[in-house]
């Protein structure tokens, strides 16, 4: 079955990148090869949830989207019928969109507009399609549904010691809600936001616990000036270190999330920011799909 008893390994890194660090990096993205990282993680227990039903998923996207992506290789090893409401306008082209469709996922394009609907109102997809006589599971924008975070939590357990720093990349905030649930109070998070103007995640991180029965945990920080720019930006910089990382240690990175947040937390150590005896975990939460963007850029 897809989502049995997969386990990440917890690898040592050493890189003349991170000098003196004790620095270690959950390899998430070896979860899966096409469910990657934390979409894995988010996707299992909203999906397990569905076997022996005749469900059909929906969910919303960009051309490039992770967790399109995985959705569809999940739906499709499930049997689950799937659609996919894509920001866009029709005629859009991307290597992602290829795949999915391949796999029998639907895809109907929606403008910016009707797309912030969807983000704000969990009920606005059904102006889009209609799934007549059958049920339908809703899941919002990167799986961040408040069931997403138990399998996230999972990943805490797999860790072979609680760190002083576990360190991860943020999008929608279910992650780093996912881990502050797995933590239950215990080490502290940093959460990098790989988009701009992203304070409003702390809100989101603690109605997604409540949503999901957990306290409202405190520990974490959220660092929002490490986004080169805004959500799928990248800068010179940013490129020439995830390719010197990848060559020093054969870890592939790709931009988006997880060379930001290994980017920022080279900066913050290099700054002091960290304790110099803190042992570190950096979450590699996969995606590495998305990189493909990039490569005609």
């Amino acid at each position: 079955m897809l989502f049995t008893n997969q386990v990440s390994p917890c690898q040592q890194v050493s890189s003349r990148l991170f000098p003196g660090m004790d620095l270690w990096m959950k390899r998430d993205d070896m979860l899966h090869p096409q469910v990657s990282g934390n979409k894995f993680r988010k996707l299992k227990y909203p999906l397990q949830a569905l076997q022996g039903q005749s469900t059909h998923v929906v969910s919303m996207g960009g051309i490039w989207s992770n967790h399109i992506h995985a959705l569809a290789h999940a739906a499709h090893a499930l049997g689950l019928p799937a659609t996919a409401l894509i920001r866009g306008a029709s005629g859009m082209h991307s290597a992602m969109l290829d795949d999915v469709v391949a796999l029998g996922m639907q895809v109907q394009f929606v403008n910016r507009e009707a797309y912030r609907q969807l983000r704000a109102d969990d009920t606005a997809w059904r102006s889009h399609i209609v799934v007549p006589d059958q049920r339908t599971l809703w899941l919002p924008e990167g799986g961040s549904a408040p069931q997403a975070l138990r399998g996230v939590a999972e990943l805490v357990a797999e860790l072979p010691f609680i760190p002083d720093y576990l360190v991860l990349a943020c999008g929608t905030g279910a992650t780093l809600a996912g881990v502050l649930a797995g933590l239950g109070g215990r080490s502290r998070v940093l959460g990098i936001a790989a988009i701009s103007h992203g304070d409003y995640l702390r809100a989101d991180i603690s109605r997604l616990l409540d949503q999901a029965g957990y306290p409202d945990y405190q520990n974490y920080e959220l660092l929002t000036g490490y986004h080169h720019g805004g959500y799928g930006k990248v800068s010179a910089g940013l490129t020439d270190f995830c390719h010197e990382f990848q060559q020093e240690t054969a870890i592939p990175l790709e931009p988006v999330y997880t060379g930001k947040m290994m980017y920022a937390l080279r900066q913050l150590w290099h700054d002091g920011y960290l304790a110099q005896n803190a042992r570190v975990v950096a979450v590699h939460t996969g995606g590495l799909q998305g990189a493909r963007g990039f490569a005609r850029r």
